[in-house]
């Protein structure tokens, strides 16, 4: 530092030190000081007396003449008329608000349903005064006598009645905290035409003495949701607890048609249910039913029981720890609504063991139908009078295009008589319309099953899909439930079907549908009474129709079943069993839309035969009643044959009509065990095989 900065800093100190030196200086910074003191303590005064003025003059006067004032100011904030018809209070007392107000009118907007927001004979009320500017309103103790209010939101769900200003940007609503009530003719009306929901609920009267209400505050109500009107009761079990500090247990119950819901929990305070958890039980005649009525669509089910924890978020509810049966079968897991702009469901369900009466819904049948009367009984109600079995149940094309869905399903057994089925895994989506079951997979007889089932019901009539794929399984095991017999049968079976189609229902979609069904069977055995009789060797028909019993299996070399669909129309292409003695062909089709089949199944011997038919064995009628031609007018024409050349000849001679030669051609396993059409099947030396042509009959 310099000696000029030295010498201005040691002046400007000197310079202070003789001013504070001076006589009086001191004095007169005491007396601004106590001055300014005096000033803020008279203007304290002033404004704590100017307030207990008013408080006193509110508290003597009980703020009755601030009637007009109110009405006027309230009506301007809240954009609609206020009145009160009669006494009128509100001033400190002695902290808290009093206000009351006998024969209230808050009007609604003009396009509100009911002209009057709420009306009361009575409101008497003490309200915190810091929750009218701060936080959530609280009410310590409220009085109503006479009160209706009627809440609607208009068709776009944009405004509401409750919601003050403008009218615009309504809120939805949230009860102010409430620790104590006394209510008498107490009504309440809630209308979302969005939903639609309308809600009537009445409070049964609730005599406060002192500061205990000393019973339940109980609720009653009918109204109607979407299409669907229910009635509910609840009661508030401890709602002195609330004064206290304690929590509310509450008790609900809804019936909404054969369905029951019980809901139960503990509340925080009275109003007070967000990110609450209750309990729910849900019981009823049909599942379907109870969600048909928040516009879900699941098949139908038989009598459920069901149970899980509900927490409610905003417009998302969250059912967790679910439990429950529904006819035979159980379920487990957990599910979210979310009521946003669309409805969503989302679901990750298991099942320990599901009957196969219970998966009839899942294509169209009713499962107590089925249980009792069978599946062609069923078929019946949906609306084809018995003659076919293919459902005729239509899709539920307009709720599945309100509402969005995603489902993660575990079951790991099926229940059934005739088919093993276990492990199935089933994902389903569902978008704007488009219901995708992919994949659904499942282990069937020691085989699996892998399915992409789709139906768009974005285009109209819905554009179907179905593609289903079998690996091998044992065939011992895929029919042990319709006669064949495990012991000596090694077979094995593999297929697809792959079908596109049209139509709102299951028979609709595959009576217009076009593609390709081909099932393969390698080498192998099968033993069974039935399957031998396609081979039609008389002495061997002969002998099964006495003793019922077969020597030994049959032994296949390879075997195709195979169809093509055009039209809802399946004809053969080809069919055609290569065994160590027969090569069997068939001809003919069905067809989905009249569900008549008509199929001719041949065995050609590879051996000389004396006693063979030659004759084709019959599947005709429909899928509902099929049957089997094994005397067809063929063979019994052949039979009148040798009967005629026995009479003009000898018996012997009769026995020339039996005779196979013994010329069929073994096939060449390449084409059928690779699923080929019938165009591209050999016979063993290469030829092309004139046997299994579609258009020969």
């Amino acid at each position: 530092m310099d000696a000029t900065s030295t010498t201005d800093t040691n002046s400007a100190a000197a310079t202070a030190e003789a001013k504070a030196l001076e006589p009086g200086a001191s004095g007169r910074n005491a007396a601004r000081s106590r001055h300014r003191r005096h000033l803020v303590r008279n203007i304290l005064l002033g404004a704590v007396g100017i307030v207990f003025a008013v408080w006193l003059i509110l508290f003597i006067t009980k703020g009755r003449f601030l009637k007009g004032p109110f009405e006027s100011i309230v009506s301007s904030v809240a954009g609609r008329k206020v009145a009160v018809g009669g006494d009128f209070q509100l001033y400190f007392a002695p902290i808290k608000i009093k206000f009351l107000a006998e024969q209230l009118d808050v009007s609604n907007p003009q396009w509100a349903q009911r002209k009057s927001l709420f009306t009361a004979g009575k409101i008497d009320a003490r309200i915190a005064p810091l929750s009218l500017i701060f936080g959530r309103k609280r009410f310590y103790a409220i009085e109503l006598v006479n009160f209706d209010a009627n809440l609607e939101w208009d068709k776009l769900h944009k405004r509401n009645t409750w919601t003050f200003g403008d009218g615009s940007g309504g809120k939805d609503f949230h009860m102010p905290r409430i620790d104590r009530a006394i209510l008498a003719g107490v009504r309440v009306r809630y209308y979302d035409p969005r939903t639609p929901l309308l809600a009537n609920l009445r409070f049964e009267p609730i005599v406060a003495k002192d500061t205990e209400i000393g019973q339940s505050v109980k609720l009653s109500g009918d109204g109607r949701f979407r299409t669907a009107p229910f009635r509910l009761t609840a009661s508030l079990l401890s709602p002195d607890a609330t004064v206290s500090g304690g929590k509310n247990k509450l008790v609900a119950r809804a019936f909404a048609g054969n369905n029951v819901i019980d809901l139960t929990g503990t509340l925080p305070s009275l109003t007070e249910y967000q990110g609450v958890p209750l309990a729910v039980r849900a019981q009823g005649r049909d599942l379907s039913q109870l969600l048909e009525i928040i516009d879900v669509a699941i098949p139908r089910t038989r009598r459920y029981d069901m149970r899980a924890t509900l927490v409610n978020e905003d417009q998302d509810y969250r059912f967790t720890k679910l439990r429950g049966t529904f006819g035979q079968s159980d379920l487990a897991g957990q599910f979210t609504v979310k009521n946003n702009e669309r409805l969503r469901l989302d679901a990750d369900l298991t099942t320990r063991k599901l009957d196969i009466i219970d998966a009839a819904p899942f294509i169209g049948y009713n499962p107590d139908t089925v249980a009792s009367k069978g599946a062609i009984a069923a078929a019946a109600e949906t609306g084809n009078g018995g003659q076919r079995i293919l459902p005729d149940a239509a899709l539920p094309v307009a709720m599945m295009q309100r509402f969005d869905a995603g489902l993660d399903w575990k079951i790991a057994t099926v229940r059934s008589r005739s088919l093993p089925i276990s492990n199935i895994d089933l994902k389903l989506a569902l978008e704007k319309g488009r219901l995708a079951l992919s994949p659904l997979t499942m282990s069937m007889a020691r085989g699996n099953l892998a399915s992409d089932l789709i139906f768009n019901t974005r285009q109209r009539p819905a554009a179907d899909s179905y593609d289903i794929r079998l690996a091998p399984t044992p065939t011992a095991k895929l029919l042990a439930g319709y006669g064949v017999s495990e012991a000596g049968t090694t077979g094995t079976v593999k297929g697809r079907i792959q079908l596109k189609g049209r139509g709102d229902t299951i028979h609709d979609s595959l009576a217009t549908s076009n593609g390709r069904i081909a099932f393969v069977m390698p080498n192998g055995t099968l033993w069974t009474q039935y399957a031998q009789l396609a081979e039609l060797d008389l002495g061997t028909f002969v002998y099964k129709m006495f003793e019922g019993k077969l020597k030994k299996p049959i032994e296949i070399n390879c075997g195709l079943i195979a169809f093509t669909v055009r039209g809802g129309s399946a004809a053969t292409d080809p069919i055609l069993i290569d065994t160590t003695r027969n090569v069997i062909t068939g001809r003919g089709g069905f067809n989905f839309g009249t569900e008549a089949v008509d199929i001719a199944f041949k065995a050609d011997a590879k051996k000389f035969s004396l006693f063979s038919g030659q004759s084709p064995v019959g599947i005709k009628g429909r899928f509902a009643e099929p049957r089997l031609d094994v005397i067809s007018p063929e063979l019994v024409g052949r039979a009148g044959a040798g009967i005629g050349l026995a009479v003009l000849a000898s018996p012997v001679a009769g026995l020339l009509a039996f005779v196979d030669p013994g010329n069929a051609k073994s096939a060449a396993c390449g084409p059928v065990l690779s699923a080929a059409t019938a165009s591209a099947q050999r016979t063993t030396k290469g030829k092309p095989r004139e046997d299994v042509s579609p258009r020969k009959r």
